[in-house]
């Protein structure tokens, strides 16, 4: 009865959803964390600036994205034997698809209790949207209807941990990073029919090393640099640039770690990689050499309160980012030094967001802290929901879309009309 009334209170007065706006993939439009959004909330908590909310079933920390009015994000069960796409209205809070995508009789892989069966992000755009779950499966949906366009469960790969790295777009191709225990590799498949494109092993020979230690999760970036357009990628010991046509490697650096999961960055003329478990590394390196160019064209190397999760955030020439265990920092792009640090308190996988000339850092815990970008600290707020994040944020129009642990929110300032006649949870 509850849910039944305030979805008829948004069906009197629904929430806009701005037509044009998107967030098609893993950290946003440009992959870097970066929205056009203004007049997005300050603070908010459960009973205020809250338009909807909405219980997503499972365990999972994929990330909402959004198109054409809709937020898609994939959850799993606990135990992997299920995994759905599940499709949002993004006016209603409305639940359009859940879809059962895959069906395993066994689970072949360990959780890791920072991972789920349905960490990687789907990429969406109009009237289709991608989900991929690893070695258990990739399929391309139709948004509308939410049929099953096609579907691949034939990629090897053991990620001994379960899946994580998410899938990007780049034309027609859908590309893929395949980094695990026992073979490691980046596959690109043709969007429309899932057929195989190109498939180029990782070049790094990893046979002296553990098998723990060969594995990856991270997201590939596409970047225009030096005159090409590069498909940079982090796989375990090392970064690696390609052509995102052929598959064909530009140049590669020998970065040490495992297990990798942030984002590649590219600004102010440099690649900025991480090296991921082991001691956290974060290398500047840049992107206008050919084959291995480790002792060549890294600018520098950071050391001190590096994230071996959380991607940062590039604003104006600095560095922003929060670690693992929650110590802010602030660094300068051009030379790798720390211009502050400052704890935030809690836990930190999800990767922050650059917007309405804020930051926003969204905790394991129940809190996000929003902060001012500058040369020194400034927190502008510290926010509570009833659960904490694993998933990055997503932004459209005036609103930040929000997956906790338990369910997804839209979070925006609201109107007095909203307001007055409660809508919300």
């Amino acid at each position: 009865m509850h849910r039944l009334l305030w979805t008829s209170l948004l069906m009197i007065f629904p929430a806009p959803a701005p037509a044009g706006d998107s967030w098609p993939q893993f950290r946003g439009p440009t992959g870097d964390g970066h929205a056009d959004a203004t007049g997005l909330p300050l603070t908010w908590s459960e009973t205020e600036n809250v338009t909807w909310k909405v219980s997503i079933h499972g365990r999972a920390w994929s990330s909402p994205v959004v198109s054409d009015g809709q937020v898609w994000l994939t959850t799993a069960t606990e135990d992997g034997l299920e995994m759905f796409a599940v499709c949002v209205d993004l006016g209603s809070g409305e639940v359009l698809h859940d879809l059962r995508v895959f069906t395993n009789r066994e689970i072949t892989q360990e959780m890791h209790s920072l991972n789920s069966f349905a960490s990687p992000t789907p990429v969406v755009e109009k009237g289709r949207v991608w989900v991929h779950f690893g070695v258990y499966g990739t399929a391309c949906l139709d948004t509308a209807s939410g049929n099953v366009l096609w579907q691949r469960r034939d990629l090897p790969c053991d990620h001994f941990r379960g899946p994580g790295s998410s899938p990007i777009l780049f034309g027609d191709l859908l590309i893929l990073s395949m980094d695990g225990i026992d073979v490691q590799y980046m596959i690109a498949l043709d969007k429309t029919t899932g057929r195989t494109a190109w498939k180029t092993d990782r070049s790094i020979d990893l046979e002296a090393f553990n098998p723990d230690f060969r594995k990856a999760y991270s997201t590939p970036t596409l970047i225009e640099a030096a005159g090409r357009t590069q498909l940079v990628s982090t796989g375990a010991q090392g970064s690696y640039a390609y052509d995102p046509a052929t598959g064909k490697e530009l140049w590669r650096v020998a970065v040490p770690g495992f297990s990798n999961v942030s984002r590649p960055l590219f600004g102010g003329g440099l690649v900025l990689v991480n090296s991921g478990f082991g001691r956290a590394q974060l290398w500047a390196v840049r992107p206008d050499g050919q084959g291995d160019v480790t002792d060549t064209h890294v600018v520098w190397k950071a050391t001190k309160g590096i994230p071996v999760k959380p991607t940062p955030v590039l604003v104006e020439g600095l560095i922003y980012m929060a670690d693992d265990r929650g110590v802010a920092s602030c660094l300068e792009l051009s030379t790798g030094e720390t211009v502050w640090q400052e704890r935030l308190g809690g836990q930190f996988s999800a990767s922050p967001i650059y917007a309405d000339g804020r930051i926003y850092f969204f905790s394991h815990d129940d809190e996000a802290t929003v902060i001012r970008p500058n040369r020194t600290f400034q927190r502008l707020a510290a926010n509570r929901l009833d659960a904490g994040c694993m998933a990055s944020p997503a932004v459209v129009g005036n609103a930040l879309i929000v997956r906790t642990k338990t369910h997804l929110y839209r979070i925006e300032k609201r109107s007095a009309a909203q307001a007055g006649h409660g809508v919300g949870p």
